[in-house]
C-alpha cells in the first residue's frame, strides 16, 4: 500500500515537520514522542516496508435492521531491519479491512533494539535481541530470550512472522495463555519487541 509523495498534504504538526525536512529520519519521529497520525510519514522514511496479513475473521452482530457482517484483519508491517508495526482493521469488505489494518500498523511502528545477548554466542552481530523481554495481550504472555547464531526462531508460526519482519533471526520464545488466539499471540510478541527499546542495558541509553 504505497502513497505518492506529491499527493501528500500533511495536516498534523509532525507531518509538517517531516514534509519541511526539519525531521530527517524515522528515529527522530519516534524520539519526538508525538503520535504518528499520518501513515505517509512512515512511507517517507521506510519505503521498503513489507506487510503480512496474519488473520482475517468474520464478525457478526445483530442490529435493528438485521444481521450485519464485518471482517477484521490483523496485519503486521516491517522492514526486516529493526522496525515493526501492528494493526487491525474492520470493514464490510475484506480488502478495505486489510487496508485499514495496514494504515494502523504503520501508525503503530516501533523500533526494535537488536543485538547478541546470548552468553553462548557473544558475537557483535545484531541477529537476536540484547536481553530477555516479555509482552502480554489478553491472556497471552510471550517471553523472548536471546539465542546464539544458527538456532533460528524457536516459536510458533504467528510469532515467527512477527520476529522475521522485525529483523530477528535467532530467539527462544516461551508463550503462556490462549496462544491459538492469533491476534493476542501476535500482539504479545509485538509488545515484547517494543520492550527491547525501553529496557536499559548496563546503564546505557
Amino acid at each position: 500500500m504505497a502513497y505518492e509523495k506529491a499527493e501528500w498534504r500533511p495536516i498534523t504538526g509532525l507531518g509538517k515537520l517531516v514534509a519541511s525536512g526539519e525531521i530527517k529520519n524515522i528515529d527522530q519521529v519516534l524520539e519526538s514522542g508525538r503520535p504518528i497520525k499520518e501513515p505517509e510519514i512512515v512511507d517517507m522514511f521506510l519505503p521498503d516496508l513489507e506487510d503480512e496479513v496474519l488473520d482475517i475473521a468474520m464478525m457478526q452482530r445483530m442490529t435493528d435492521s438485521g444481521r450485519r457482517v464485518q471482517f477484521r484483519a490483523v496485519v503486521i508491517v516491517g522492514n526486516r531491519n529493526g522496525y515493526i508495526g501492528f494493526g487491525q482493521g474492520k470493514d464490510v469488505q475484506v480488502g478495505d479491512a486489510i487496508k485499514k489494518a495496514i494504515v494502523k500498523a504503520k501508525m503503530n511502528i516501533v523500533k526494535v533494539r537488536r543485538g547478541c545477548g546470548s552468553w553462548e554466542c557473544g558475537c557483535d552481530v545484531t541477529h537476536s535481541i540484547p536481553m530477555q523481554v516479555e509482552g502480554t495481550a489478553g491472556s497471552v504472555r510471550v517471553t523472548l530470550k536471546p539465542a546464539p547464531q544458527g538456532i533460528g526462531l524457536v516459536t510458533g508460526d504467528i510469532s515467527k512472522k512477527v520476529l522475521e519482519l522485525a529483523g530477528i533471526r535467532d530467539a527462544w520464545t516461551f508463550a503462556r495463555g490462549q496462544t491459538r488466539t492469533t491476534i493476542n499471540f501476535a500482539k504479545a510478541t509485538f509488545n515484547a519487541l517494543k520492550m527491547t527499546n525501553m529496557t536499559r542495558i548496563g546503564g546505557a541509553p
